[in-house]
């Protein structure tokens, strides 16, 4: 028998019994019934949801963003620890340039000092910010290419005109998508440019550091190359 028909069937003793106080069983069905109906409805109700597109749209954006802003905090993270153990080496450099057999070791200190230098320098460029012109234009606007999700798209402009252009961004569904999809777009463009220079700097202190290390066998070994 199908579980609707079940359900139909004990619908109808309930109707049918109801008011016979000699059959006590006719409650526990009515109970069965209405937890039943109400598991259903649950059910659907959560089915709904699941197939709502709007739904999946918003967890896609809320997923995407924030698997950008974790992106870039890792990259910030690592700019600061290239920059942190480049900034011991340096003193570390200056010191051996005083020991008493510093000519000897000019080349390695000088080739590791370079390599220190240009490590920092793209660690920084990876995370130096990089701010736009802060307005937009009534053109950007109709062209609905206004990103008015990121603050160095409006800060220089007034909060009415700002408000303006928000509103007319949340009483357009394409609009606000489009924008999303334009927020998410600009923060790759900014994620692919820290991590290029990121990787710029992680490949110069590796390359470079095993060029110094060579350099300092060598003049400590000066009989290795013959």
């Amino acid at each position: 028998m199908k579980y609707q028909e079940l359900i139909q069937q004990a619908e109808a003793q309930i109707e049918q019994h109801g008011g016979d106080k000699k059959m006590p069983w006719i409650g526990l069905m009515e109970e069965f019934v209405a937890v039943v109906k109400k598991t259903e409805k649950k059910a659907k109700k959560e089915k709904d949801k699941s197939n709502n597109p709007e739904r999946t749209i918003e967890t896609m954006f809320r997923v995407t963003a924030t698997n950008s802003q974790r992106l870039s905090d890792q990259a910030d993270s690592k700019a600061n620890i290239m920059i942190s153990v480049n900034t011991v080496l340096i003193p570390a450099l200056f010191f051996l340039q005083n020991l008493e057999n510093s000519a000897k070791l000019a080349v390695p200190i000088v080739i590791l000092l370079a390599v220190n230098l240009l490590t920092i320098v793209f660690a920084i460029l990876a995370t130096r910010p990089q701010i736009p012109k802060g307005v937009f234009n009534q053109k950007d606007l109709d062209a609905k290419k206004a990103d008015l999700l990121f603050f160095g798209n409006f800060y220089k402009m007034s909060f009415n005109e700002y408000s303006e252009g928000m509103f007319r961004i949340m009483g357009d569904r394409q609009f606000l998508h489009t924008t999303l999809l334009l927020d998410i777009y600009n923060q790759g463009i900014v994620l692919g440019r820290k991590y290029r220079m990121l990787t710029f700097s992680y490949n110069v202190f590796m390359f470079g550091l095993i060029l110094a290390v060579l350099a300092f066998f060598i003049v400590l070994n000066p009989n290795f190359l013959h």
